[in-house]
């Protein structure tokens, strides 16, 4: 099989296209003839050897895929060779091949090509167990979503309008805005791409100005000096959702969570799907029932070929990225 290496820590450029050995799958296992590989944040950690997990060299990034059904392991019923299905590896994505767990293989329908499949599990199932398991995010609350144009934030605006929320997007530029209202969000907020105290003073009041009772839900997939500014404008009793850190781990004075009555919640959603698989099965049942409905979909805005990931993650590095990037194999 090809794949699209890392042979040492390091950035996108060290990657190597490179042919391997096919795996065979292990009991329990589902080999999928890739057709397709999102390309998220976390990809750009795991080849630095900064993500909670390390794979053992040499290895291939890539935590979701899209294909094919090509072999089944031992011990497993309910999936066919030929089967169209994604899959979350955690890593082994960027290959024309990858072994997965079967716990963490779906069916997707007829009319969800490979490219939006390959987009739609990481995102969209963070983003539920979130704003449902975690921020219990009700009717008619408003949600703030930062990040609000990449994948994941995308996934946010849509989810909180399938539960009837008002969402407010926050972005760094006007077109990513432009991006965010075509997706249905209610109000859109553009903030510096660097912060100083002054900025932060001043985005924390649009917000305000936005939503002067504060904002229920607030939804952090950024970190960083966007963090805190948030944070002061949450309503009483209030959730804040940490979600990631492509900003860098913000420093919280602890004192906010007291004065304002409010939640701060850990979003972990790797762990949720090994530790509570039956909620995350039904999460995942949800999610398809929302796509056949048209309630949600995925904004593929980029595709690179397999051998261009470096391009592609580079993309995603650089928050450049509106939507989902992914690759075709």
């Amino acid at each position: 099989m090809r794949a699209m290496m890392s042979l040492r820590t390091g950035g996108p450029e060290l990657l190597k296209l490179q042919e391997t050995e096919t795996p065979e799958p292990r009991q329990g296992e589902i080999r999928i003839a890739v057709r397709a590989a999102g390309v998220n944040f976390p990809d750009t950690l795991i080849i630095r050897d900064r993500y909670q997990y390390k794979p053992d060299r040499p290895f291939a990034p890539g935590g979701e895929v899209a294909g094919i059904v090509d072999s089944i392991g031992e011990g497993i019923q309910g999936f066919s060779e030929g089967d169209r299905v994604l899959g979350l590896p955690l890593f082994g994505g960027f290959a024309t091949h990858v072994c997965v767990t079967s716990t963490m293989v779906h069916r997707i329908p007829d009319e969800m090509s490979f490219e939006e499949a390959a987009g739609f599990a990481l995102t969209y199932g963070t983003t539920i167990y979130a704003l449902k398991s975690r921020g219990d995010l009700k009717s008619g609350e408003s949600l703030l979503v930062l990040g609000a144009a990449g994948g994941i934030g995308a996934s946010a605006i849509e989810l909180g309008k399938a539960a009837d929320a008002r969402v407010i997007a926050a972005v760094s530029t006007e077109s990513k805005a432009e991006f965010c209202r075509k997706l249905g969000a209610d109000e859109v907020l553009v903030y510096p791409q660097q912060m100083d105290r002054t900025e932060q003073k001043a985005f924390s009041a649009s917000i305000k100005a936005t939503a002067p009772d504060g904002v229920d839900v607030i939804y952090d997939p950024v970190g960083g000096n966007y963090a805190e500014p948030a944070l002061r404008a949450i309503a009483w009793n209030g959730r804040f959702l940490v979600v990631g850190f492509p900003a860098g781990i913000p420093a919280i004075p602890l004192n906010l969570a007291l004065l304002k009555g409010c939640q701060i919640v850990g979003v972990f959603w790797g762990a949720h799907t090994a530790r509570e698989p039956d909620a995350y099965s039904r999460e995942m049942e949800e999610l398809m029932a929302l796509y056949v409905a048209g309630r949600i979909k995925p904004r593929i805005s980029e595709l690179y070929a397999l051998e261009d990931a470096a391009d592609a993650l580079r993309r995603i590095e650089n928050r450049e990225a509106k939507g989902k990037i992914v690759l075709t194999v």
